[in-house]
């Protein structure tokens, strides 16, 4: 195939951050999807309703009024969020949900939750407001390799089991454990994938030299949990959708001593998720997995915008604008095979 024509596309979870690097990432996933869903974890996190009606309007007026791009919401679920807050946030169309950051998991989590049975009667609320929850699935125990299966083990489990109502996705699913534990969870239980856990795993980040800008959380697992992943996204298996979790940082926030955790993919990551599927001869499998499973799982109509994925070699710059300074993007100074055509 030489092209592939698909719904515009949805981003169903993304980091914009904030400031003055707002104008690049904001446009950089316009051009390419229809909607986002923007991660809250900003410093301070976004716990309040004013908060992400604050952020809305600074991303709106970031963007580039030819884009048609709709971001949508979700709040930082933490123990200072109130029950009156979630009943507000759940009349409101533009936030769907709710992120839950075990504290000290990620980039920015240090206001997360200390104990998520803690929250237990918020998750109750979640569920009758039809609110959902995205989840950061790890512990801060264990080998890091191994965070993930034992969060799903020690605290999904629990969740899925007590909230059975509750709209679940286990957000940047990194693991063959997490795969197989939402193929067999209940119909309320999805997760996003993303293009970076696709292409990588953590021999491309540590052989020949440790390589900051392939290291994101969840970590880049085995060959084999990278093969789970690609096997998820070629089954037509609808709990599976595209959600980037393109996070950006600045270069010398990478290259350092203390480096950040994020890989930035969402100029680039449409051209790639369809490299992906072509590699697994499931090209006719990639407009459903980008622009239809996401919708359908938040009760969202299915965008009615096409673009086209053409055949066409792009080189990707060594590196990109990020407010005063440069962010390395994924895949820098590759040729990839494909280009969106716009």
């Amino acid at each position: 195939m030489t092209a592939v024509r698909l719904n515009k596309p949805d981003d169903w979870h993304l980091h914009l951050r904030d400031g003055d690097v707002l104008t690049e990432t904001v446009n950089a996933t316009a051009q390419h999807f229809s909607r986002a869903l923007v991660m809250p974890n900003l410093v301070p996190p976004v716990t309040t309703v004013d908060a992400i009606e604050a952020y809305e309007q600074r991303i709106v007026n970031a963007l580039n009024p030819s884009y048609d791009f709709t971001p949508y919401f979700t709040l930082y679920l933490n123990e200072s969020v109130t029950p009156e807050t979630l009943e507000v946030a759940g009349k409101k169309p533009f936030i769907l949900g709710a992120k839950l950051y075990p504290a000290g998991a990620t980039t920015n989590s240090a206001a997360g939750a200390k104990s998520l049975k803690a929250l237990y009667p918020l998750l109750d609320l979640m569920q009758q407001h039809n609110l959902v929850l995205q989840i950061h699935g790890e512990v801060t125990h264990g080998d890091i390799f191994d965070r993930e299966k034992l969060f799903l083990s020690e605290e999904l489990k629990p969740i899925v089991k007590n909230f059975p109502k509750l709209r679940i996705v286990l957000e940047h699913v990194s693991s063959a454990a997490g795969i197989d534990f939402v193929a067999q969870a209940p119909s309320n239980v999805a997760a996003t994938i993303t293009v970076h856990h696709l292409l990588y795993n953590r021999n491309h980040m540590l052989v020949g030299g440790i390589k900051p800008h392939y290291y994101c959380l969840p970590i880049l697992k085995d060959d084999a949990s990278q093969l789970a992943l690609q096997k998820a996204v070629s089954s037509g298996n609808p709990k599976f959708f595209l959600g980037t979790d393109s996070a950006p940082h600045a270069q010398d926030n990478k290259e350092t001593s203390c480096g950040c955790a994020g890989i930035y993919s969402a100029p680039y990551a449409l051209p790639l998720y369809a490299y992906v599927f072509e590699q697994l001869s499931s090209l006719d499998k990639l407009n459903d997995f980008a622009s239809h499973f996401g919708a359908q799982f938040y009760q969202l109509p299915i965008n009615q915008q096409q673009c086209e994925l053409v055949k066409r070699p792009q080189t990707i710059p060594p590196q990109l604008q990020f407010g005063n300074t440069q962010v390395i993007p994924i895949a820098a100074g590759e040729t990839i095979a494909w280009s969106v055509d716009v």
